[in-house]
């Protein structure tokens, strides 16, 4: 009886091998290649600041780009009042660590700029963001225009979940000719699956009509249709290039 159990055993666990299915291989999409992120920063300023802030702002920011790469800085019109915005570009989070620790040590920095327009912030917030491997940042064709910041909070899974589907709607605005995505970003730090994309164009009532456009598209009507069954929420803003902005 012993040995007919064991029997048993033995040919169960073949069974089983035999049958089980192939593993599966998980995949998170495509992966960053490189170091390379970009941190979003969005001030909030007194509103009988705003002005003073941005003046400020143009007269002294040569002394902290002497430190890093700034990518683009706006002021928010629509979708955040008295806000402005900004990305840098830095190579790795220790190049990050030694801007930080240089700018802390310049005088000229923290005396002329730092003591001055801190007071004139009610909050600071920042992500870290890399752009998506299948984007990259790009000049609008020609100089002015307003930029729109569209953030979409995914739901959980990331690009392996909906990444092709996001893709696929940001494509098609861009290759039927409604906006420029100037970039496409995917959150490292802050909020988890959220996706921004930095879209152009030439004036706020040619937005309106591209979209209006758009609405009407069923090539962009059956992207965004996919698109939307991962989608939780999302916000915009449309901002306005600053005179010291290099994406202006």
């Amino acid at each position: 009886l012993a040995c007919e159990s064991q029997n048993f055993a033995r040919k169960s666990r073949v069974w089983l091998i035999i049958n089980m299915p192939p593993k599966v291989c998980v995949s998170t999409g495509p992966q960053q290649q490189h170091g390379t992120f970009f941190e979003f920063r969005t001030y909030c300023i007194h509103p009988c600041q705003n002005a003073a802030f941005l003046s400020l702002t143009n007269e002294k920011i040569h002394l902290r780009t002497a430190h890093s790469e700034l990518v683009g800085y706006w002021s928010v019109e629509y979708g955040g009042l008295n806000q402005v915005f900004h990305i840098w570009k830095y190579d790795s989070y220790s190049q990050r660590a030694g801007v930080r620790a240089a700018l802390a040590r310049d005088s000229d920095w923290m005396e002329q700029y730092i003591s001055k327009a801190m007071a004139m912030l009610t909050s600071q917030n920042n992500e870290v963001t890399y752009v998506v491997p299948w984007s990259k940042i790009q000049q609008p064709p020609k100089e002015g225009g307003v930029y729109e910041l569209a953030t979409f909070q995914m739901k959980p899974g990331g690009p392996a979940v909906w990444g092709a589907a996001f893709k696929a709607a940001v494509s098609v605005h861009g290759k039927t000719g409604y906006a420029l995505p100037v970039g496409v970003f995917h959150n490292e730090f802050g909020p988890l699956n959220r996706v921004h994309v930095l879209w152009w164009y030439e004036g706020a009532d040619q937005r309106a009509a591209a979209r209006h456009k758009a609405h009407g598209d069923p090539r962009v009507v059956a992207a965004v249709r996919e698109s939307v069954t991962y989608l939780d929420s999302q916000q915009s803003k449309l901002m306005f290039p600053t005179p010291f902005s290099p994406l202006n």
